[in-house]
C-alpha cells in the first residue's frame, strides 16, 4: 500500500523529531491515509501504523517516546470510529 508507507515514512520521521507543533501534521496525515483508503482496508492499516508508532515508543526517550504516544492515541480514537 504506497499510501500506508508514506503515511509510516511520514509519521516516523515526526516522532524522530518529537516537535509537539507537529501534531496536527501527524493527525492529518493520518486522515488524509484514511481518506485515500478503501473503507476494507482502513483498520488493518491504521494498526500497522499504530503498531509502527508503538515500536517506536518502545526506542524512543523523551519528546520522541511523548509524541508517538500522541500518535497512537489519536489512531486510537480512529480505530474506534471505524
Amino acid at each position: 500500500m504506497p499510501r500506508l508507507d508514506d503515511c509510516q515514512r511520514l509519521l516516523r520521521g515526526l516522532i524522530s523529531k518529537g516537535d509537539p507543533s507537529a501534531i496536527p501534521a501527524a493527525e492529518s496525515a493520518i486522515n488524509e491515509f484514511l481518506n485515500l483508503t478503501p473503507g476494507s482496508a482502513r483498520k488493518s492499516g491504521l494498526r500497522l501504523l499504530q503498531q509502527d508508532a508503538l515500536d517506536q515508543y518502545g526506542a524512543a526517550a523523551g519528546v520522541q517516546r511523548s509524541f508517538a504516544e500522541t500518535v497512537n492515541a489519536y489512531i486510537e480514537r480512529k480505530l474506534a470510529e471505524e
